[in-house]
């Protein structure tokens, strides 16, 4: 039996330790399913901001966040990424979420979807006005696929023995984050959340699976006591809880997807 398949079922066991919650209710949802291949694409009514989503989609998610952050009136479609339909493939050609619409003008990835909100509606503000200030916060989450990359090869480095290293240079990355916060304050924004936080949290809110798969991979206090109580405030943040996804759901979307048919409906009646 190899290493990945073994990997995958201590995924799929731990699934089971876990309660699905949702409390969606921070948004007008047009399709809470995703929408695919042979669908309509649901009406857009003028001046509507709408969102094009995947729920268990962690680009996607920074931008949900910043939007209920700000209490932005929008709506979403949440759309099958495996097989898109054509008019959502007309909006992005490159066929990735997140995407904004609002009367006929388009915009799509997630760093440009925040950029783009955080201009259009100002309050409050979460990127600084100060341009070396602001051009400090970008390099911090433009620089962070260094973390996602090895959040995603952990899983792989399990099956194929070179665990150890690979958690290593994860920890390196993460001690980058450990000590900018430890000079900023409670969130990257200081005593408010700003960009950085929103754009970097999805991850942290997947840890959990990296700890059922590697504990040592665990985001503790003794190592990272700025980051541990960082996250543990970020819980607390309304937008947070409004796009928490439990392990359980992280779990089994991440298990789906590895098998080839990624359950985008999950724990959806």
């Amino acid at each position: 039996m190899s290493s990945v398949f073994l990997c995958l079922q201590k995924l799929q066991k731990a699934a089971v330790l876990y309660t699905v919650r949702r409390s969606f209710s921070e948004i007008k949802i047009m399709s809470e399913k995703a929408l695919g291949r042979g669908t309509q694409c649901p009406p857009l009514a003028p001046g509507t901001l709408r969102l094009y989503s995947m729920r268990f989609c962690p680009y996607a998610q920074r931008t949900r966040l910043v939007l209920l952050h700000k209490n932005v009136t929008f709506e979403t479609v949440n759309i099958n990424l495996k097989q898109k339909p054509d008019w959502f493939k007309a909006r992005n050609p490159i066929g990735l979420v997140p995407v904004l619409e609002c009367d006929g003008k388009v915009v799509y990835e997630s760093n440009v979807c925040n950029e783009y909100i955080d201009n259009v509606y100002p309050n409050p503000k979460l990127i600084p006005s100060d341009f070396y200030l602001a051009s400090r916060d970008k390099l911090l989450w433009e620089t962070f696929g260094k973390v996602t990359e090895l959040f995603y090869e952990i899983p792989k480095s399990v099956a194929d023995g070179t665990l150890d290293r690979c958690l290593r240079r994860f920890k390196r990355q993460l001690k980058r984050y450990e000590d900018e916060l430890k000079q900023r304050g409670e969130y990257f924004g200081g005593s408010s959340p700003c960009m950085v936080d929103f754009m970097i949290w999805p991850w942290f809110e997947r840890v959990p699976i990296l700890s059922i798969i590697a504990p040592e991979a665990e985001v503790n206090s003794k190592e990272f006591p700025h980051l541990s109580s960082w996250m543990k405030l970020m819980m607390e943040l309304p937008a947070v809880k409004e796009t928490y996804e439990e392990p359980s759901a992280h779990i089994h979307f991440f298990s789906s997807l590895r098998a080839g048919n990624p359950d985008y409906d999950y724990g959806l009646s």
